[in-house]
């Protein structure tokens, strides 16, 4: 298990290695005006933005800006807002936005899971009956449809049906529900036709036969047997879901007008605000390599027939 978990480690330290120096050279291969303030997109004069440019290291070459990034980031130092906050530390605004993301996920992740588990497990029961199809067309459409699609007609149909807000506002709690629900969306389609398909795989189980021989009913074998076994490989996908609650939906947040980490990316590539694009790009990469590796380890932790020696690590 020991070289397993440093096995993981390493290949996921080098990943993010290889997407953030990636990332790094990739803007600095985009137009300059990107790490302009507001003020000195205004100034005309090629010597005074040159000057501003060599004062920002910005004329340096790329691995020695990728060098002084690294020692800044490891100082604690994200660098500035250019743009969207003009100077405005980018630790500052993480702080800010971070925790509103964090609500709304958590919020759709209990949703996601409780709903999604549920489906899944009704979906099982009823096998190629009414509620596996309906279950399983609401899957297909969710994966299949486009999000920006079913997502903008709930914004507009369902707020208008129930009288909810078009947009988020922090002193309204019912303006919370509508984005809530679509964050959730995702989350419950793929919990729901995962554990539906690994219920239905352990079916065909010695042990769930001879548990049925023995007379327990079809309920009971699904919820203390076949639930329980079915339930190990959808744990790859949790930490993966936990860590998307920080980063957030940029389609979601935009919409709704929600202030976190989704929309401030959006704002940030709209306005040509690199520095924060660069930041925002790096946090998705890692929290993505992240859920990677703690799914791994939580399959290898929770699964009891799992065993990683020295040998299979």
């Amino acid at each position: 298990m020991l070289r397993y978990i440093l096995n993981r480690t390493l290949r996921s330290i080098l990943t993010v290695v290889i997407v953030f120096v990636t990332v790094f050279m990739l803007l600095r291969f985009m137009p300059l005006n990107g790490y302009f303030t507001d003020e000195m997109l205004k100034v005309s004069d090629e010597q005074t933005r040159m000057a501003y440019l060599r004062n920002q290291g910005l004329l340096d070459p790329p691995f020695s800006q990728l060098w002084r990034f690294v020692k800044n980031l490891f100082a604690g130092d994200l660098g500035r807002s250019l743009t969207v906050y003009p100077k405005v530390p980018i630790t500052i605004l993480l702080c800010e936005k971070i925790p509103v993301t964090a609500a709304f996920g958590a919020a759709s992740l209990v949703l996601g899971m409780t709903l999604g588990l549920l489906m899944g497990m009704f979906m099982a029961r009823y096998k190629e009956r009414l509620g596996d199809t309906l279950g399983t067309f609401y899957v297909v459409f969710v994966r299949a449809v486009p999000s920006l699609i079913y997502l903008f007609f709930i914004q507009v149909w369902v707020s208008g049906v129930l009288k909810l807000p078009l947009v988020f506002y922090e002193d309204r709690p019912e303006s919370w529900i509508l984005p809530t629900i679509c964050l959730s969306l995702g989350s419950i389609a793929w919990y729901a036709i995962w554990l539906r398909r690994f219920m239905v795989d352990e079916e065909n189980r010695d042990y769930v036969k001879f548990a049925m021989v023995k007379g327990l009913s079809k309920k009971y074998v699904l919820r203390r047997h076949l639930f329980k076994n079915a339930i190990i490989p959808i744990a790859i996908y949790l930490p993966s879901d936990i860590l998307f609650i920080i980063s957030g939906s940029l389609i979601i947040e935009s919409l709704y007008a929600i202030p976190g980490t989704g929309g401030l990316l959006t704002k940030a590539i709209q306005k040509q605000d690199n520095n924060l694009v660069q930041v925002i790009v790096l946090m998705y990469a890692i929290l993505s390599v992240l859920g990677v590796f703690l799914g791994d380890l939580l399959v290898a932790f929770v699964d009891p027939r799992i065993r990683l020696t020295e040998d299979e690590g």
